[in-house]
């Protein structure tokens, strides 16, 4: 029998293309940088670089950029047994424009359903989920076809075994409307140990946007840890017995998408390592600052001590 992994992701996967100049945007000529992306992957990319067994399940089209996807994970010490390959659409594209670099535009290139869209209960078994020591469900794989399904399967599976983490992760244009990405946000939450989002991904949920109602709600429905992202805020932490806030350390933005999930391969980091609250969440914002400082996402993922590095010059600013 396979030893436990650490964690395993689920959702999506794309190759995002960034473009290098800041404060411009897609009206204007253009150079960019190729990288992997969508959050999940992002999120075992960022826990591997801690040394943690993370593996993502996802799928890919039959194409290069497909085994792109899958060389440069292995590369990044992901384990690619549950990237499949779905030969009916191609691999998903995004592009982003630093216009402004804390906010960037993206453009999606899914087609109708994305091969990430459409992984199967069979992809990953019952065996593998329930031992993982952390499982990582983004909001938006719950969005769209096979891989939806196969997800509330797989977070049945789990049923608040710890950790069992859901990212709120919202993006309107996966969803019909808010209502129904409310209904499978909340069917998530009864499975769900961990959960966290930013204010506009809290309101999605739970119709709350201020940071302590919002964790008081996601407490009052079982949650043993509520995660309330707040931007140049930090971000509040809250159990049942503890409030933290965090403050951002200092960092010249450059990119904000990755910030998100460099914070979330460090929080399983911190949750796997049994720290302190305080520590979890010190760690985790100084990783995310980290990210939203380099121009790509998963390959500005940092090591261990960058990140402490980066927590003394917060403390000491």
């Amino acid at each position: 029998m396979s030893v436990a992994l650490d964690l395993i992701t689920v959702g999506r996967v794309s190759v995002d293309l960034y473009a290098t100049e800041l404060g411009v945007s897609f009206l204007e000529p253009q150079t960019f940088a190729k990288s992997i992306g969508g959050s999940p992957t992002n999120v075992a990319v960022a826990a591997a670089q801690y040394g943690l067994a993370a593996a993502v399940v996802t799928k890919v089209g039959k194409d290069q950029l497909g085994e792109y996807v899958r060389t440069r994970l292995a590369e990044f010490g992901v384990d690619t047994r549950f990237v499949g390959t779905d030969g009916s659409a191609p691999t998903p594209v995004v592009l982003a424009a630093l216009d402004p670099p804390e906010d960037p535009q993206i453009a999606f290139y899914r087609g109708a359903a994305a091969p990430d869209t459409t992984c199967s209960v069979r992809d990953v078994s019952e065996h593998e989920i329930r031992s993982a020591r952390a499982f990582w469900m983004s909001v938006g794989a719950l969005a769209q076809g096979s891989t939806a399904a196969a997800s509330f399967e797989w977070l049945a599976m789990r049923n608040r075994t710890p950790f069992t983490i859901l990212d709120l992760d919202y993006r309107p244009t996966l969803w019909p409307d808010m209502a129904t990405a409310r209904a499978a946000a909340q069917r998530a939450i009864a499975f769900s140990t961990v959960v966290l989002g930013n204010r506009a991904e809290c309101e999605m949920a739970i119709g709350e946007t201020e940071p302590d109602a919002a964790a008081d709600a996601l407490l009052a429905l079982g949650i043993e840890l509520a995660i309330i992202k707040l931007g140049g805020g930090g971000v509040l932490l809250a159990t049942a017995d503890e409030r933290i806030r965090v403050m951002p350390v200092p960092i010249t933005v450059v990119c904000g998408l990755g910030a998100g999930d460099a914070f979330g391969g460090a929080l399983v980091y911190g949750l796997l390592s049994d720290w302190p609250l305080a520590e979890v969440g010190a760690f985790a914002n100084a990783a995310g600052g980290h990210v939203a400082g380099e121009l790509t996402c998963a390959d500005a993922m940092p090591q261990e001590d960058r990140v402490r590095e980066l927590m003394k010059k917060g403390a000491t600013s």
